[in-house]
């Protein structure tokens, strides 16, 4: 083990004579972040098409729907084991051929998915296209830290951002498109081109730089293989929690208290056994640097308001205001565009700007516009209020994950930006099965309880109640309904009406949750390494 593994990560690391330019290989920097941004961006991409198509796939299987969100699952599980590790693997075959072999993988197994004949042959083929995508995002992460110096490093995120946060947005939207006009097999066949296209590309722009090769010509010691059992384990445990949490009612079900009880063990147990092992799978000791520590639960938070919202938008505009999936989808559209036109913005700021400011600014933005949604969120809503909705939180999103990704990286040394970026994706994505555990579970369990509040006034010896329902029945009377169906009919409208109350309120509920945590993240920015814009430096 070198010197600069055990060095810790507050002290100022060694820097490599490229450092202060980048490692390009003598290609075109931006054109090796297109390359790499285009894989990554299917990746994200593929977390959320598949959304949208399970009634189609589970009529065409042959299967419940219960049991076609396996096809979900089982992708979560294997693309949340493959993060963690990714840099640990990319550091032992080498960043490029670790990069392609992903590619290839996702590749492959996506064009398995199209022609998938039966439920169990598809989430075989769903556990390989997570095992091929995990790799990705990490992997361009890492690299643009390398081809981009410091100062220049924000401009880079910007474009990863676009990738990371625009596919989420038109993800559910392009999936029910082309379900709708064509089959859900293209859903996962629109990825082959992509793929090929991207593994001639990677071969042709992307070279290692020195300090990868002479990692992997020095080897990673040997395979910690309790370690990587360990977080395997752990990691798909608790997916299984998240995921399957609410369909199986949490706690009262023994399958996912079982499953909560082996993810706390053999996580825990992993991260004591990773922090002694000399050759660790996970650079879990990077957390002993309070910036990088507080960074990554400021992406936890960030995946956590960015997933839970894009749940939370277009199942409030289908359930209660009878959107279809395209216009909800549409609803959510100039959000994603608004991230696209202000990322570069934020990518040019960051060099000239201290991202600590710029978090203040971007997490005030997103809390207020939650608080903002939250008081004017109702079923009367036209379109355009809903869009505005959107645009007014996009607005904070976009100041956010630039800086974020940027200061995880200060004051780490260049031969662990393969481990930092897949531990920063992992909180990320952890973020976002967090926020949408946390938005359907806190809509089921605050809707029963509004309802029940409501249900006090919805008795017959309520004057203000039975003086509507007599109103109702009078009205349904007017239109030819007979007397003695008009008071019947009028008490299942009002009940239809208390419903909907009850979960408007259970929405308003999530929103101001959602909008004091984001708050929460405001104090936390005194923890975090000033990033010297415009300077190339990395340590304090």
């Amino acid at each position: 083990m070198t010197a600069a593994a055990v060095a810790p990560a507050s002290a100022e690391p060694a820097r490599p004579a490229y450092f202060a330019t980048g490692w390009t290989g003598g290609k075109n920097p931006w054109a090796i972040a297109l390359v790499v941004t285009m894989a990554t961006f299917m990746e994200v991409l593929d977390t959320s098409i598949a959304n949208v198509s399970l009634p189609h796939i589970a009529g065409d299987l042959s299967v419940s729907q219960d049991e076609s969100t396996w096809v979900l699952t089982s992708y979560l599980v294997a693309n949340a084991i493959v993060l963690p590790i990714s840099g640990w693997l990319a550091s032992k075959f080498g960043r490029k051929r670790f990069y392609m072999t992903c590619v290839a993988l996702f590749t492959m197994s996506s064009l398995l998915c199209g022609f998938a004949p039966s439920l169990p042959w598809l989430v075989l083929f769903r556990i390989m296209q997570g095992v091929g995508g995990g790799g990705l995002g990490p992997s361009e992460q890492s690299i643009l830290a390398d081809t981009f110096p410091p100062q220049r490093r924000g401009q880079a995120f910007a474009l990863y951002g676009m990738a990371v946060v625009l596919a989420p947005a038109i993800g559910p939207t392009l999936g029910g498109y082309i379900t709708d006009h064509y089959a859900w097999r293209w859903v996962f066949f629109i990825n082959v081109p992509v793929g090929l296209l991207s593994m001639f590309l990677t071969q042709r722009m992307v070279t290692d730089p020195p300090h990868v090769v002479a990692a992997v010509k020095r080897g990673s010691g040997p395979v910690d293989f309790t370690g990587l059992g360990l977080i395997a384990v752990g990691l798909g445990a608790l997916e299984l929690v998240l995921d399957k949490g609410q369909e199986e009612d949490w706690f009262h079900s023994n399958f996912i208290v079982g499953c909560s009880l082996v993810a706390a063990a053999t996580l825990t147990s992993f991260v004591v056994w990773e922090w002694r092992h000399p050759h660790p799978i996970v650079e879990v000791r990077l957390f002993r640097d309070r910036s990088f520590a507080t960074a990554n639960l400021m992406m936890l938070v960030l995946g956590i308001s960015l997933y839970g919202t894009t749940v939370l938008l277009p199942q409030f505009t289908q359930t209660m205001m009878g959107y279809s999936a395209q216009l909800a989808g549409m609803a959510l559209s100039p959000g994603g565009f608004t991230i696209i036109l202000l990322m570069p913005l934020v990518g040019n700021m960051i060099s000239r700007v201290d991202a600590r400011y710029m978090l203040a600014f971007g997490f005030s933005v997103l809390s207020l516009s939650l608080f903002y949604m939250a008081h004017h969120l109702y079923t009367g809503l036209d379109f355009t209020s809903v869009v505005k909705l959107r645009v007014y939180q996009s607005c904070g999103l976009a100041f956010l994950f630039v800086p974020i990704n940027t200061l995880a990286f200060v004051g780490i040394a260049p031969e662990k930006n393969n481990a930092v970026s897949g531990i920063v994706n992992l909180s990320r994505n952890m973020g976002g099965d967090i926020g949408i555990a946390l938005v359907t579970t806190l809509l089921a369990r605050r809707s029963q309880i509004h309802q029940a509040n409501l249900s006090v006034y919805a008795d017959p010896f309520h004057q203000a109640y039975d003086a509507r329902v007599r109103g109702v029945a009078a009205a349904l009377q007017g239109r030819g309904v007979p007397q003695a169906e008009s008071a019947h009919k009028a008490m299942a409208t009002l009940y239809r009406m208390l419903q909907q109350q009850a979960y408007s309120l259970a929405y308003i509920d999530v929103l101001w949750l959602m909008g004091v945590g984001t708050l929460c993240m405001l104090p936390l920015l005194l923890l975090l390494r000033k990033n010297r814009p415009g300077k190339v430096a990395m340590g304090h």
